[in-house]
C-alpha cells in the first residue's frame, strides 16, 4: 500500500518542515530497526527507511532461490510526504531461518544490507524484576569515568565540563561495570541508568533525555556494544538491566528535526506550545478536550519536542525500537519517563506488544503524583470507569516517598508524622497489585534523601529501613548508601553529584571506603546488611504486610509471604522518638500468637515480648 499527499508536502517544503537538502548524496541515511530476528511472536516488521528520494518501490535483491528458502517477504511498502521515507512492510514467517538480505530501490540508487538474526535461548521468557529485587539507580556522567578517551567526541556538539554543575563530568558504561563487584557486594540485584543513548545536543545534555538516536548509545558514554557487555558482565554477578525509555519526547537536534518524516509526526505541527503538566486530565471525567490535549500535547521545553504517538508510522517505531533493545541487550526490564505525558491509547498498544513478546518481562512508569487515585489509574488490571486498560504492571510511588520524608521531619501528633505513611500504605486498596509498587526516598530529580531528611543519620537510617523492608520494589538512588547529599542547592546539577571515587581527582572512594566518613561506613554497612536480609528472608518481599496505626513515635508492620506457613513473619518497629519505648505487645498478638521471644535481625539480639523495648532513633527486625 502507498500513501502519500503531494499537496501537502508542497505546503510543508515551501514552510521549511522539511529539509528537501538534509541528504545530497545518494545513500540511505538510516535504517530502523537497525536489525531484527527471526523466531519473534509478532511476524511482521516494518522497516523505516530514511535517505534521498526514498519515496519508491523497493525489492529484495535475491541470488537464485534465496529469497523461498529464507522465508522472509517484503509484502509491501507505504509512504508518507516526505519524498525521503519509505517504510517496508516485512512478513517473517515461522520458519525463517537467520538471514542477511540486500534492500534496493527500484531506480537502483539506494541499497542497503539487513539481518535477521536467530534469538538466544528462552529470550521470550526472560525474567523481569520484581519486589525480590532491589533497583539501583545510576546517573552515568556522574556515577565513573571508567574511560577518559570518551568524554570528548568529534561528532558530539557538547565538549566535557567537569567543574560546571550542568555540564557533562565523563561518566560512562565502562566506569559501571568497573563498579559491579562493589554493587553486587552491596546486594544490588538490578540496573537502572538513566538514558545512555545519544544526546547530540549543544548544552545540557548530561541526563540523557534528550535523545537524538534512539538505536545508538551516546559515543561518550561508549557504544552499543558496550552496553550489551554491561549487561552479560551484570548478569554474572546476578544483577540485572533495566532501561530507561523516553517515548514521549526527543531531543531537538534529532534529525527528525531537520527532515522530519510527515507533518504530524510531532506535536503542534513542529512548533514548541508547552504542556500544561494537568495529569489530571487524563482522568478528568469533567475535563475539556482542549485541556486533555495540553498536557499530552504539549512539550516540557524547546529542545524536548513531543512525539505525537497517533501517528501510525511513529507508534510501530516505538514500538519495535523497545522490543529490539530488549532482545539486543537482554533486559531484564524499562523504566518508562512521564509516563503519562505520552498519548495513552499508544501506551496500551505499545505495552500490550511489549509482554506478547516478553510475557515475563516487567515495567515501571513514572507518574509523578501523590495523589493515590490519579497512579492507580495506571496499574494494569484496574477497573476504571473509562473501560481504560494502560497493561502497565508497576508504577513508582511518589505518594510513599513524600510521606516518608514528611514523617521523619515533623513532629508526631494525631495527624502528623508516622500516620503520613501509614494512610498512604493505607489507600493500597485503590492499587490491583500494591507488590509492584516501585518504593523510593529520592532520585534523579529530586533532593537527595539525605538532604531531606535535614542530614539526620538516624532518620535517614529509619527510612532505608522502612524501604528495605516494606512491600514494594525498593530502589536506591547512587550514593544514598553513602549518605550523599546536595547541601543547600537544589539544582539538579548537585543532586546528581559525582559519586566519591568514580573519577581521577577524587580522595575519597565509596568502592574502598577510602576518605569517607565513620557515618558514611557505617550507613554502607547498614545498607549492605538490610540488603542481605531482603535476600535471606522471602517475608521482607513477599505479598503480605499488616500494620498497625502509629503510636508512641512508633510505626509497626509484619512482613511475610501469603498463604505460606513454612515462613513465619518479620515485625518491624520503626522509633522515631528520642526516647526508648516499652511496647505492650498485645497489640500485636494477631502476629506474634503465644510466642515469647524473637531475634532482632539487625542486631542479633534476643527480645521479651513481655518487655519489649524499642531504643530511640532505631529500628528492630524481629524474626518470629
Amino acid at each position: 500500500m502507498v500513501r502519500f499527499t503531494s499537496f501537502l508536502w508542497v505546503i510543508a517544503a515551501t514552510a521549511g518542515l522539511f529539509s528537501i537538502d538534509a541528504l545530497a548524496t545518494n545513500t540511505v541515511h538510516s535504517v530502523a530497526p537497525t536489525s531484527w530476528w527471526v523466531g519473534m511472536e509478532n511476524p511482521k516488521l516494518q522497516i523505516m527507511v530514511h535517505g534521498p528520494n526514498a519515496k519508491q518501490p523497493w525489492q529484495i535483491v535475491t541470488k537464485g532461490n534465496e529469497k523461498s528458502e529464507t522465508g522472509i517477504v517484503l509484502q509491501s511498502i507505504e509512504f508518507t510526504e516526505n519524498n525521503n521515507y519509505a517504510f517496508l512492510n516485512v512478513q517473517i514467517e515461522k520458519d525463517a531461518r537467520p538471514s542477511s538480505l540486500t534492500f534496493e530501490s527500484e531506480d537502483g540508487t539506494l541499497r542497503f544490507e539487513y539481518v535477521f538474526d536467530g534469538r538466544e535461548a528462552n529470550s521470550r521468557f526472560r525474567q523481569g524484576f520484581t519486589a525480590k529485587d532491589t533497583i539501583y539507580l545510576i546517573t552515568p556522567d556522574r556515577f565513573a569515568n571508567g574511560n577518559d578517551r570518551n568524554d570528548a567526541h568529534p561528532s558530539m556538539l557538547e565538549r566535557p565540563d567537569p567543574v560546571y554543575r550542568g555540564g557533562r563530568h565523563g561518566g560512562d558504561i565502562q566506569g559501571v561495570i568497573d563498579h559491579l563487584a562493589y554493587l553486587s557486594d552491596l546486594g544490588i540485584t538490578q540496573l537502572w541508568l538513566s538514558p545512555v543513548l545519544e544526546n547530540n545536543m549543544a548544552h545540557y545534555s548530561y541526563h540523557g533525555y534528550s535523545i537524538t538516536d534512539l538505536y545508538k548509545v551516546d559515543p561518550r558514554m561508549g557504544d552499543n556494544a558496550l552496553y550489551k557487555k554491561l549487561a552479560i558482565e551484570a548478569k554474572r554477578y546476578g544483577i540485572g538491566l533495566i532501561m530507561d525509555m523516553v517515548p514521549n519526547h526527543i531531543g531537538s537536534e534529532h534529525v527528525w528535526m531537520k527532515d522530519m518524516p510527515s507533518l504530524d509526526w510531532i506535536n503542534y505541527r513542529g512548533e514548541f506550545v508547552g504542556t500544561s503538566h494537568a495529569r489530571q486530565t487524563v482522568q478528568d471525567v469533567h475535563a475539556s478536550e482542549y485541556d486533555k490535549r495540553r498536557f499530552v500535547d504539549g512539550w516540557f521545553v524547546p529542545t524536548m519536542p513531543d512525539l505525537n504517538q497517533r501517528n501510525p508510522f511513529l507508534a510501530t517505531y516505538l514500538t519495535q525500537n523497545a522490543i529490539w533493545w530488549i532482545e539486543y541487550a537482554n533486559l531484564s526490564g524499562f523504566r518508562i519517563d512521564t509516563f503519562p505525558y505520552s498519548d495513552k491509547v499508544f501506551l496500551a498498544n505499545w505495552l500490550r506488544a511489549i509482554f506478547a513478546e516478553y510475557p515475563d518481562f516487567n515495567v515501571v512508569g513514572e507518574e509523578w503524583t501523590t495523589q493515590t487515585a490519579i497512579a492507580a489509574y495506571w496499574q494494569k488490571g484496574q477497573n476504571n470507569k473509562d473501560g481504560y486498560e494502560s497493561h502497565l504492571p508497576a508504577l513508582m510511588d511518589f505518594s510513599l516517598q513524600e510521606a516518608l520524608v514528611e514523617a521523619l521531619n515533623e513532629e508526631e501528633s494525631w495527624n502528623t508524622g508516622w500516620v503520613k505513611v501509614y494512610q498512604s500504605i493505607a489507600n493500597d486498596f485503590l492499587f490491583k497489585d500494591p507488590n509492584q509498587l516501585l518504593v523510593f526516598g529520592d532520585n534523579h530529580d529530586m533532593s537527595r534523601l539525605h538532604t531531606q531528611l535535614k542530614q539526620n543519620v538516624e532518620h535517614t537510617k529509619l527510612a532505608m529501613t522502612l524501604l528495605l523492608t516494606t512491600r514494594g520494589i525498593p530502589q536506591i538512588y547512587y550514593g544514598t548508601e553513602i549518605l550523599l547529599d546536595n547541601g543547600d542547592s537544589n539544582d539538579h546539577g548537585d543532586i546528581r553529584i559525582d559519586f566519591p571515587g568514580g573519577f581521577k581527582h577524587h580522595v575519597a572512594d565509596a568502592k574502598t571506603g577510602q576518605g569517607l566518613s565513620a557515618e558514611q561506613l557505617a550507613m554502607q554497612q547498614y545498607i549492605k546488611q538490610l540488603l542481605s536480609l531482603r535476600k535471606r528472608y522471602p517475608q521482607l518481599s513477599g505479598d503480605w504486610l499488616l500494620h498497625f496505626s502509629p503510636f508512641d513515635g512508633i510505626y509497626a508492620y509484619a512482613r511475610n509471604i501469603k498463604h505460606d506457613a513454612t515462613n513465619k513473619p518479620i515485625l518491624v518497629l520503626l522509633n522515631k522518638s528520642s526516647k526508648a519505648r516499652t511496647i505492650d505487645s498485645e497489640r500485636f498478638n494477631e502476629v506474634i500468637g503465644e510466642q515469647k521471644e524473637a531475634t532482632d535481625l539487625l542486631s542479633g539480639k534476643k527480645h521479651d515480648f513481655e518487655r519489649l523495648v524499642v531504643p530511640a532513633k532505631s529500628a528492630l527486625v524481629l524474626s518470629l
